[in-house]
C-alpha cells in the first residue's frame, strides 16, 4: 500500500459499533475519522439467544450510517469484525446477510482468541516503541460488553490469549436490574465474575508480567472518571480509585441519578457490571494499577490490513502451515492438489490470474489453495469419511488470523472436495464458492494416484450462467481411464445441484 492510502476498521461490539478511518504514513496509521454508535446489541439477545428485531434494526441503522461514510473505499481497504454477541446469536446469519449489504463490505465474526490477538496488536502498535518497551512483559485486558479478553505479550507479539464470557453489558443486565446500585449487587457481580475468570490466575499470574494495560470502553471510562476527580493520574486506573468509584456509585443509588464528571451518558447503564468485572480482575491478578491504553481492537484490525497487503506475510498462511504440520498432512500431495486447483481456478475466473490479493478473485484463489493444503487434514482421525472429520476440525480449531466464517468456508470446501454435493446446502448458491469447489474436486481427481497430473489434461471454460464446461485433451481418457471414470462421475454429481457440468472428449 502507498503512503496516503486510507484504511477503515469497523468493530461490531456488544455495546457499541465503531468505525475507525486512518491514513497510512510510512508504516503508521494516523486517525482521520472516528465514529461510534451505542447500539447495545448485547442486551438484545432473548432467552433463546436470538437477536430481537429491535436489536437487529439498531445494528442495521448504525451500519447504514457507516456505509455512507465508507462509500468509495475498496474492499482491500476495509475490514469489519463482529465479537461476542454475534458469536452467541443463533440468528446471526439473518442479521449478517442484511448487514453486509447495508455496510457494503464483508463482516467477519471472529473467535474470542482471535479478538484477543487483534486487541493486543492494536494496543502494542499505539504504545511508544523504545528499547525498554521491547523487553516489557505486558498484560493487556479488554472488558467488552459480553466478553473479557486477556493477553500476555512482548513488543508486537501476543503470546498467551484467552477470552472469557463476562462483560459490562451482560453483568449489568444480570446483577444491576433497572440500573440499581447496591452493596449486595456489587458483591454478587464480583463473585460471579471471579468464578468465570478464576482459571486466568494460572495463565496471568503476577510474576508473568511487568505492566498492565486496559483497552476499550469500560477501562477507558473508569480512567476518565478517576482523572476528572483527581483520584488517579490521567491514563491510570488504581485499586484505590476503583474503591472510590464504587462508593460514589453506591451513593448515587442508580444509573439514572448518577452525576459524575468524565462519565458519558451512554456508559452509565453498563458501568456497574463493568466495574464489577474490573475489580474482579484487579483482585484475582493482584493488580495495583493499570494503564489506560489508546489502542483497541479496531486499531489491531487496521494494522492487520497492512500485514495482509501483498508482499507482507499473512498470519493466516502460517496458521495453515501449522495446522498441516500438526495433523501430519502429506505435504507433497497437498502441494500437488493445490497447484492443480489453482491452475484450474484461473481458467474459471481469469481475473484471479497472478493471485493479486487486492482483488476478490485473487483472494478466492488464495483461500482455495489453503483449502487444498488442508483437504486431507481429517485423515489423522480416520480415513473413512476423512473429509467430514476435516471439516469438523476446521470449524472447531483455534486458527490465528482467521474469522469464524472464513474457517467455516474452508471447512465447507474440505467437506465438499469429495462425495455428494447435497450436504453443502445453500452455500453452493455462491458462484465463487462453486468455482472454488469444482476446481478443488477436479484437482483431487487429477491427483488421485498421488502423482503430478498432466498440465494440459483439462480445459475449463468460464461458466456461462450456471453451467461449467470441461474439455479433456484428445487421448487423455485412454491414457488415464480411472481418472476419466471419476470425471464422468463428477458430471453426474453436479447434475443433482442447481449447477450443470458439460464434458467433452471423455
Amino acid at each position: 500500500m502507498q503512503n496516503g492510502t486510507r484504511l477503515a476498521a469497523v468493530d461490531l461490539g456488544s455495546n457499541s459499533f465503531r468505525l475507525e478511518i486512518g491514513q497510512l504514513d510510512h508504516g503508521q496509521i494516523h486517525r482521520t475519522e472516528y465514529l461510534k454508535e451505542t447500539v447495545r446489541q448485547g442486551n438484545g439477545l432473548d432467552a433463546a439467544r436470538n437477536l430481537t428485531p429491535d436489536a437487529m434494526q439498531r445494528g442495521w441503522d448504525a451500519l447504514a450510517r457507516f456505509g455512507e461514510r465508507l462509500a468509495g473505499f475498496k474492499g482491500s481497504q476495509v475490514r469489519a469484525v463482529a465479537t461476542q454477541t454475534l458469536r452467541e446469536a443463533r440468528n446471526r446469519d439473518e442479521f449478517l446477510l442484511r448487514a453486509r449489504t447495508i455496510l457494503g463490505f464483508g463482516i467477519d465474526v471472529i473467535p474470542g482468541r482471535e479478538e484477543a490477538r487483534l486487541i493486543y496488536q492494536g494496543v502494542a502498535h499505539m504504545l511508544p516503541q523504545t528499547d525498554a518497551s521491547e523487553k516489557e512483559r505486558r498484560l493487556v485486558v479488554d472488558i467488552g460488553g459480553r466478553s473479557t479478553e486477556m493477553i500476555l505479550g512482548r513488543a508486537l507479539q501476543a503470546e498467551i490469549m484467552e477470552s472469557y464470557r463476562v462483560g459490562s453489558v451482560a453483568w449489568s443486565m444480570k446483577y444491576f436490574e433497572k440500573g440499581q446500585f447496591t452493596v449486595a449487587a456489587f458483591r454478587a457481580a464480583q463473585v460471579a465474575a471471579t468464578a468465570v475468570l478464576d482459571e486466568a490466575l494460572s495463565l496471568y499470574a503476577r510474576d508473568r508480567w511487568d505492566a498492565a494495560y486496559g483497552a476499550s470502553g469500560t477501562i477507558g471510562a473508569v480512567g476518565d472518571v478517576l482523572a476528572a476527580a483527581g483520584v488517579a493520574a490521567p491514563g491510570l486506573v488504581t485499586r484505590d480509585g476503583l474503591a472510590w468509584l464504587v462508593d460514589r456509585l453506591l451513593k448515587a443509588g442508580s444509573a439514572d441519578r448518577l452525576r459524575m464528571d468524565g462519565m458519558r451518558e451512554d456508559r452509565k447503564a453498563v458501568i456497574g457490571g463493568g466495574v464489577s468485572v474490573l475489580r474482579a480482575v484487579f483482585d484475582l491478578l493482584d493488580i495495583e494499577e493499570m494503564h489506560v491504553a489508546q489502542g483497541a481492537l479496531r486499531h489491531g484490525v487496521l494494522y492487520e490490513l497492512l500485514e495482509r497487503d501483498e508482499g507482507v506475510a499473512d498470519l493466516r498462511a502460517s496458521t495453515v502451515t501449522r495446522l498441516a504440520l500438526r495433523f501430519q498432512v502429506d505435504a507433497a500431495q497437498a502441494s500437488r492438489v493445490g497447484d492443480a486447483a489453482a491452475s484450474l481456478y484461473v481458467q474459471l475466473d481469469p481475473a484471479a490470474r497472478g493471485g493479486e490479493t487486492t482483488s476478490r478473485a485473487g483472494r478466492a484463489l488464495r483461500k482455495l489453495f489453503w483449502a487444498a493444503q488442508l483437504h486431507e487434514i481429517g485423515t489423522q482421525i480416520s480415513h473413512s469419511e476423512y473429509h467430514k472429520h476435516g471439516a469438523y476440525i476446521l470449524d472447531n480449531t483455534d486458527a490465528p488470523g482467521f474469522a469464524v466464517n472464513e474457517m467455516h468456508a474452508l471447512g465447507q470446501l474440505v467437506l465438499g472436495h469429495r462425495g455428494k454435493l447435497r450436504k453443502l446446502g445453500t452455500i453452493l448458491d455462491d458462484a465463487v464458492f462453486a468455482r472454488q469447489l469444482l476446481a478443488l474436486r477436479l484437482a483431487v481427481i487429477l491427483c488421485h494416484a498421488r502423482r503430478d497430473p498432466q498440465a494440459d489434461a483439462l480445459k475449463l471454460a468460464a461458466p456461462a450462467g450456471r453451467t461449467f464446461g470441461i474439455t479433456a485433451r484428445a487421448g487423455w481418457a485412454d491414457e488415464y481411464p480411472q481418472s476419466a471414470h471419476l470425471l464422468r462421475e463428477e458430471v453426474v454429481a453436479w447434475q443433482k445441484t442447481d449447477w450443470a457440468v458439460t464434458l467433452r472428449g471423455c
